[in-house]
């Protein structure tokens, strides 16, 4: 299904992609479900990512998020991809920025479909292309007093 044409940042009625957001505010698992809804989908996948308390066997500190300004962009071109390259009903994606804390959400991306293997793997192309093509670079602070940025 093709999107509609429509104005930048607007959501077409008929377009698969219900959601897209690159924001400093928490995300919410309720939100990105809801978006997702849909009747003739017999499936839903979601995948949240948290900020864990260590990496590479170093305690994690602080950690931040940074993005680009061309993120939501980037994310639209990822978001577009899957839904043209898997039979998705409805689609969602959101990546937090700024500093968050060990527990909290980083990204909360979700497909559904008509079936349940259509949506995992739909799901599971829609993060790893977000992680591998959207501009957003982490800065993790560990216990030792080091640093280092992944993604950049």
């Amino acid at each position: 299904m093709a999107p509609t044409p429509h104005h930048p940042g607007e959501l077409a009625a008929d377009d698969p992609i219900r959601l897209l957001a690159v924001r400093e505010t928490p995300l919410s698992l309720d939100e990105v479900f809801a978006a997702v809804g849909d009747p003739a989908a017999g499936g839903t996948a979601l995948f949240v990512g948290t900020v864990r308390d260590h990496d590479g066997g170093a305690d994690v500190a602080a950690l931040g998020y940074s993005a680009h300004p061309t993120a939501e962009a980037e994310l639209r071109k990822v978001a577009e991809k899957v839904a043209g390259d898997f039979p998705v009903r409805a689609l969602a994606a959101v990546h937090r920025v700024g500093e968050l804390a060990v527990g909290d959400l980083a990204v909360v991306v979700a497909v559904s479909c008509a079936h349940r293997a259509e949506a995992f793997a739909a799901c599971r192309q829609l993060i790893d292309d977000l992680k591998a093509n959207v501009p957003i670079w982490k800065h993790q602070r560990f216990s030792d007093g080091t640093d280092e940025w992944v993604g950049a």
